[in-house]
């Protein structure tokens, strides 16, 4: 049921993190706030395809 995400940056746009989430109990799209390499600083970054 753990289907593989990626995450993207919402300032730069890049595909930095790739995690796993449980699509029955968390139906929404995921925010965290990590770390960006290309911008070199914390942003929020948003659940993509």
């Amino acid at each position: 049921m753990r289907d593989i995400i990626t995450l993207a940056c919402t300032e730069c746009k890049q595909r930095n993190y790739t995690t796993t989430k449980n699509k029955k109990l968390t139906p929404g799209k995921l925010e965290f706030s990590k770390y960006c390499r290309f911008c070199r600083k914390h942003t929020p970054h948003k659940e993509t395809k």
